[in-house]
């Protein structure tokens, strides 16, 4: 199977997490990309497995050596993608999957096109978003709304992205999800479309 990328967005709560997990045995070999940031562990995670956590200084050294796919500052911290980690795993024919915000799918996009595929995943209401924030209880309410608030100008990117998961049942959702992840492999890159086109004439 040859690598691929498949870049997840949405809004914080929309259980992207959960319907990876849900779909893992269906999706063949992939590496879920761990972003680095400035922010502090919540209780329970840890470094390189949740994220690389590191100070502001060693991210800006990393964005000065070039060493990010993509970067951006959220709620004042730093989050990126380190390329080391991603070439390694597209070169042993892995699905590179990445779950970031909408202004690292730009990012993600511009440098990487020909090999991203990607996803919008969302909650079926804004309703229905809040009442998962709440209902988990993982931060406080300022941190709740300012997350609310980043939802609203995030679904209005949709139409940037290649697909748009439902998750309103996370059955159904890991469903449509394992059926993306694996056309994504499918995906052919101008130059293997030449390349293609080539050996057809020939």
């Amino acid at each position: 199977m040859k690598g691929a990328i498949l870049v997840l967005s949405g809004p914080s709560g929309a259980g992207k997490s959960t319907i990876i997990h849900h779909a893992s045995s269906k999706i063949g070999e992939y590496y879920f990309s761990i972003s680095t940031t400035t922010r502090q562990p919540r209780a329970g995670e840890e470094h390189g497995v949740d994220y690389y956590f590191v100070t502001h200084s060693e991210f800006e050294e990393g964005i000065k050596a070039g060493e990010f796919l993509e970067y951006a500052t959220v709620h004042g911290n730093y989050y990126g993608t380190s390329l080391k980690p991603v070439h390694k795993a597209l070169e042993e024919g892995k699905l590179v999957i990445f779950d970031i915000d909408v202004q690292g799918h730009r990012l993600v996009r511009a440098k990487m096109g020909d090999y991203v595929t990607s996803a919008f995943i969302t909650p079926p209401t804004l309703s229905e978003l809040k009442k998962r924030l709440y209902a988990r209880s993982t931060d406080d309410t300022s941190i709740i709304e300012r997350r609310i608030e980043n939802a609203k100008v995030e679904i209005n990117a949709v139409g940037e992205f290649d697909f748009v998961i439902i998750n309103d049942t996370v059955e159904l959702a890991s469903e449509q999800f394992a059926t993306i992840a694996n056309a994504a492999r499918l995906k052919q890159s101008r130059e293997e479309l030449e390349n293609l086109i080539l050996h057809w004439k020939n």
